[in-house]
This record gives structure tokens, sequence and C-alpha cells, in this order.
């Protein structure tokens, strides 16, 4: 069965797309390991300058997929204390695992070298959301839809990563509204609270996505790495000085590669600079 497909549009730019369109792209073990399987090769090719993720058929990613995992109505009527002890214990272990296994695979998007951009091109739900959140730029198509619906389902809202990157792209109030609530909202209001950055008819989102990865790969590859790694430190700074650090430092480092003295020559020669591959 296969899983995801991997495909290179252009050269430098990758596009992953989840294939599981029968199950809404939910992320079963298996899929959730050969993510992390491809990402990790992602992150080792210095060829790659930016990932493109989207989902097969009408959903993004609806998150988890429940029906894969291990059954979780088992009748307990009648089972000994001790066994009962050790049933529970054994489930709270591999739902951890399972929790470990998700989360850690949008962290390690969240700080792959390459920018990723969403190309949600529908429903992006539960942990779909947090995939779509852990990414740097989202385009989302007209058809799709986003909701941290977890409190409906009787757990807490903050999940996958959810409660850090919600708050730091759409304000505290906002997030705070749409996590208690786990409300489902469409792509225009997901556009007015600056969620996402363009919303396309669903026909154009994977092209919409792949022509803002072609604006990101022209640029030098050590300078779009150290800009991606800065900011997103830089969100989490104690104070300005120590952003200013951060950056003063990247700065020297990137003056020391010659690609600002190789851009200058191209602006008095009027052509295009020729980049230092990683």
């Amino acid at each position: 069965m296969t899983l995801l497909s991997t495909t290179t549009p252009e050269d430098g730019i990758v596009l992953l797309t989840i294939t599981r369109p029968d199950r809404r792209n939910a992320l079963s073990s298996n899929a959730l390991v050969a993510l992390h399987r491809e990402i990790d090769r992602i992150a080792a090719d210095p060829a790659v300058r930016v990932l493109v993720i989207t989902g097969e058929g009408a959903a993004f990613c609806a998150g988890a997929d429940i029906k894969s995992g291990p059954a979780d109505s088992d009748d307990l009527d009648g089972v000994p204390q001790g066994e009962l002890l050790s049933r529970v214990t054994n489930r709270t272990v591999v739902t951890f695992a399972a929790q470990e296994l998700m989360a850690g695979l949008f962290e390690k998007i969240h700080r792959l070298r390459v920018p990723v951009i969403a190309a949600v091109n529908g429903a992006a739900h539960g942990g779909g959301f947090a995939l779509a959140l852990a990414c740097d730029i989202r385009i989302a198509a007209d058809t799709a839809t986003f909701g941290a619906v977890f409190i409906k389902r009787g757990v807490s809202a903050c999940d996958m990563g959810t409660s850090y990157h919600l708050p730091r792209l759409v304000g505290a109030s906002r997030s705070a509204e749409l996590l208690l609530t786990g409300r489902v909202f469409d792509a225009a209001e997901a556009r007015e609270m600056g969620l996402v950055i363009d919303v396309v008819p669903v026909s154009e989102v994977v092209d919409r996505a792949v022509a803002k990865a072609r604006e990101i790969a022209a640029n030098p590859p050590l300078a779009v790495w150290m800009t991606k790694e800065t900011m997103w430190q830089t969100i989490d700074a104690p104070s300005l000085r120590h952003a200013l650090d951060i950056e003063n430092r990247t700065q020297v480092m990137c003056t020391a590669t010659g690609e600002l003295a190789e851009a200058f020559q191209a602006f008095r020669e009027r052509r295009t600079p020729t980049w230092q591959p990683l």
C-alpha cells in the first residue's frame, strides 16, 4: 500500500503527498514511520531547497488514524485488579509512544533545514491542523477547513505543538477562542487571521505552493537556512538583545561565504547571481 508520494516538480523543490485519500490522509503508525524516514532523507539531501506538503484527494490530513490503532473499548468487567492495572499501564505506554511518534514528526518538520510549505487542499483537522501549523508557510484551497478538534473528543486541544505554534501565528486571544471551542473554520477566515498567506481554487493550490517555493529557492541556500533558523529562534528569544546577538552572529557567518560579494558583482554586471551549494 502506498502511503506517500514524493516528486520533484522543479530542481530543488520536493512535493510530498500523503496518499491515503480513503482515510482522508489520516496518519496511521505506518504512515508516520514512512514520513519520519522521508523527512530524514530530505534533511540529508543538500540539493533539496524547499519542501511542499499536501494530501491526495479531498482532505489535507485528518490527523491520527484512530481506526488503525489498538482498540480502546476492551471489556474490563470482571478483570482482576492486578491484570487490570497491567492492561491500563500497557495502554498508557502505547498511547504515549504513539503520541511521541506523531509529535516528534511535527517537531522534525518544523526544525527542518529547508522551508516547508503546506498546500492545504482540504480538511486539516486535529493532527492535520497541527501538521499545517508545523510548516513555515501555509497556502489554502478555497475548500480547506481547519480545526483543533481534540477538545470535542474529551481531551485537551493543546496537542502536537498546536499550543506552541497557534498563538505565535494568530495571537493568544484568537488562539484561545479556537482551542477552547474546537470549532472548524474555513479558508477565508484562516486568511483573515493570518494563518494562511493565500486562498486559491483547489486545482491551483499545489501550483501556487510550488511557485512560492521557486521564489525561495532563487535565494542562496545558506542564507535561506539561516533565515529560517534565526527567525524561529528569535521568536522564542527572551529579549531584543538575545535576538540581536543571534542575528549578528548569523550575518557574520553568512558574509564569510563570499555570497555577498557575488551578489554585488552580479548587480554590477546585471545578471542573476550564482549561489554556492551547501
